[in-house]
């Protein structure tokens, strides 16, 4: 070769005709791959969720992915939530959107839409021993639904035709942990979420056809990315037609196309506050109103699924969804990242501003610097609280910490603060409802709200959620409902004067008498209970047996021990809790239970000490001269020792009795809404807190008077 140079330059030639054939090749293929960029939801388990290495995986994943490869696309998937991911098409930055999202009539005025790539379904499911395969045989049984669900709508219209009970769950972790025990006998859900449970590992069978309720679509901005839908739809058709489809499907849902769909729960059960005007509160009619109120209402309704609000009070709302016994909550709950460990969120469905209110008459009062030397106000763990702490020290302000607001505003007109710091909607409220309040400084945003579940539960509720959330935006609902609360206008429209102490009494007797109907419940029947057991406890006390005398005092003792509020929560929510740990199953009590557990429980000890110091104040030298005279140890109680011992203790018993109606108030820790936490409703409407409560005064020391009436004159004819 090296003296030929024809052959060289012949060689030559063809390796550079190679060459230049080959990086054409490569420049063509590279410019033919088009990089397509999809925005998916974030909390949709089976169609978009993270596994346990924090990937995004599921039904959309998968299948987008799949599609892409086969149209030589180079895909960008991102997860901000289902509506960022609408906003995001909306605004261009994204060429198209995946995210379990149902094709309806409004959206396909807004999107262009694939074929359907999923039919979404409910159905029923049971535990693997049973064989349901038609509702009829669902009669006289228990089906559990997760509230303000889809399912749970179709069980409520179908109830009177098939014959079964309905029991709601606030969460799906609860309703299938009472599927496991036993106390429900199937549970109605969404097919695929349904499906990915049994694909989990649970012990469900899906032996009923799914009933349809919509499909879902693959989404374009109208009138755009063409290419894309055809592309998909035309990949989506061989997939199906090979088995790779149904391959995706039953990865996620163990169950094929023919056999996939469901809702987890027919009726959700969701927590709320009970004092947060205008986001929750009583109108003058009682019944619940407000921006979330409605809000969620006009979700569940446009995504066809049932709710059930429990007001229960802010803090109880979250340990009640943390604890299993509500499948979610809305509550103005800021969206933060210690609370993102516990619950999953929805997207914001508020934009959270926090202001500086002062009385109206203050005009001294411009800008931040003017809080110099002020005393500011503000409610313990809230966002306001931290922003006011982050900025004491750089506009020298001091700081003033309450447990609610009305007594925040009292502080104010009484002068012991300069001004307060609250959200925004909140102060307008008040201002609304004739606080003399005036906002001068600009508000500041401190966060976002948003719809929570527990964390890893009701994956469905929060995309149910978010598809309502940007429908109602979109259709101007949502507008129309925050104008109600925080417009010009007053939104109660059976407004009733309640300034005056006979106008609150006129307007709200039937709530306060409904109070203390339940404060007397509680009372009445736990104090009975307790009696039983701490006079069986106080006999024991003062028993010869060395065994029955320990076994009363550590009783005793442990009870008293721990305060009544603590005894109340730890029975609420720690006793079933630890159930749970122990036997795997969720077993949730009711909180009128779990008060009179607790009140009975708290008495009964003071009880057996009341009942053994009766005892013991009878001269011992009775029971000896009875026991010398050959009677036995058990009548010489019974018609010596007992009869003097209950006329020593009466007294004592009944002023027990008045520690325990006073003892009730704090029940109200668990949600109960006895006689003070509906002074609590009425004073966040009516924000006339000293009226309410020198009412609720009044109320109480009516009734203790009369008991202590009652107690002297049953002491004097004992006499």
């Amino acid at each position: 070769m090296k003296g030929n140079p024809k052959l060289k330059k012949k060689l030559f030639i063809l390796l550079t005709f190679f060459i230049a054939l080959v990086s054409g090749v490569s420049i063509s293929a590279h410019a033919d791959e088009k990089t397509v960029k999809i925005a998916s939801d974030s909390t949709y388990a089976p169609f978009e969720f993270q596994d346990a290495s924090k990937k995004y995986v599921g039904i959309d994943v998968d299948l987008m992915q799949k599609i892409s490869d086969m149209n030589g696309w180079k895909l960008d998937q991102t997860f901000p939530g289902f509506q960022a991911a609408l906003d995001k098409l909306n605004a261009g930055q994204v060429d198209g959107v995946i995210a379990g999202m149902s094709i309806t009539d409004e959206r396909k005025k807004v999107f262009d839409f694939s074929d359907p790539y999923y039919e979404s379904a409910i159905v029923i499911a049971t535990k693997k021993s049973e064989k349901v395969s038609s509702m009829t045989q669902l009669k006289g049984k228990t089906v559990g639904v997760k509230n303000g669900t889809v399912s749970q709508t179709y069980l409520t219209d179908n109830q009177s035709k098939y014959g079964y009970k309905i029991k709601t769950f606030d969460e799906g972790a609860q309703m299938m942990d009472s599927l496991k025990i036993g106390d429900v006998y199937a549970v109605m859900d969404e097919n695929p979420v349904l499906g990915y449970a049994i694909s989990q590992g649970q012990n469900l069978a899906i032996n009923m056809k799914p009933h349809a309720i919509g499909s879902y679509g693959f989404a374009v901005q109208k009138g755009k990315n063409a290419d894309l839908i055809k592309g998909f739809n035309k990949a989506l058709k061989t997939l199906k037609a090979n088995g790779g489809y149904d391959a995706i499907i039953e990865k996620y849902t163990a169950a094929k196309t023919t056999a996939t769909i469901k809702p987890v729960k027919s009726n959700y059960k969701i927590a709320s506050d009970s004092l947060f005007a205008p986001f929750e509160f009583q109108n003058s009619a009682k019944k619940y109103v407000g921006i979330d109120v409605d809000l969620l209402n006009a979700i569940a309704k446009n995504q066809k699924f049932n709710v059930t609000m429990d007001f229960v009070g802010f803090q109880t709302a979250v340990d009640q969804t943390q604890a299993g016994h509500a499948d979610g909550m809305i509550a103005g709950m800021s969206i933060t990242d210690e609370r993102k460990k516990v619950f999953d969120f929805s997207n914001p469905y508020f934009t959270a501003n926090a202001t500086i209110a002062v009385k109206s008459s203050t005009k001294d009062i411009k800008s931040y610097k003017d809080l110099k030397g002020k005393t500011v106000g503000v409610k313990n763990g809230t966002a306001s609280q931290a922003y006011i702490e982050k900025n004491k020290d750089k506009y020298g302000y001091k700081v003033k910490v309450f447990d609610a607001a009305d007594t925040m505003y009292e502080s104010l007109n009484t002068g012991s603060i300069n001004a307060f710091m609250d959200d925004e909607p909140v102060v307008k409220y008040a201002i609304l409802q004739g606080k003399k309040f005036a906002t001068p400084l600009k508000s500041v945003k401190i966060g976002e709200y948003g719809f929570a579940v527990k964390k890893g539960t009701n994956p469905e509720l929060i995309a149910m959620f978010n598809a309502g959330l940007a429908k109602l935006k979109a259709n101007g609902q949502y507008d129309s409902i925050v104008e109600k609360y925080m417009g010009d206008k007053e939104s109660d429209t059976k407004k009733v004067d309640e300034s005056t102490m006979l106008g609150i009494i006129k307007n709200n007797w039937q709530q306060l008498a409904k109070g203390l109907g339940y404060t007397l419940s509680l009372t009445i029947i736990s104090f009975v209970l307790a009696l039983i057991i701490g006079v069986i406890f106080g006999l024991f006390s003062v028993s010869p047996s060395q065994f029955l005398r320990g076994f009363t005092k550590v009783y005793v003792d442990l009870v008293r021990g721990v305060p009544l509020m603590v005894l109340a929560i730890f029975i609420f929510y720690g006793i079933p809790n630890l159930l749970e740990s122990i036997t795997g199953h969720s077993s949730p009590l009711n909180d009128f239970a779990a008060g009179i557990i607790a009140l009975t429980l708290n008495a009964s000890a003071y009880i057996a000490e009341i009942v053994r110091g009766g005892v013991n104040s009878v001269p011992t030298g009775q029971m000896e001269a009875s026991r010398s005279l050959g009677v036995s140890y058990v009548k010489t109680m019974q018609r010596v020792i007992l009869p003097q011992a209950v006329k020593i203790t009466i007294p004592s018993l009944v002023n027990q009795f008045i520690i325990s109606l006073k003892d009730t108030t704090i029940i109200s820790a668990i949600g109960l809404i006895e006689l003070l936490q509906t002074g609590k409703i009425i004073v966040a409407r009516n924000f006339q807190s000293f009226k309410v409560y020198g009412l609720i005064a009044i109320i109480y020391l009516i009734v203790i008077l009369a008991l202590t009436i009652f107690a002297r004159r049953l002491e004097r004819n004992m006499k």
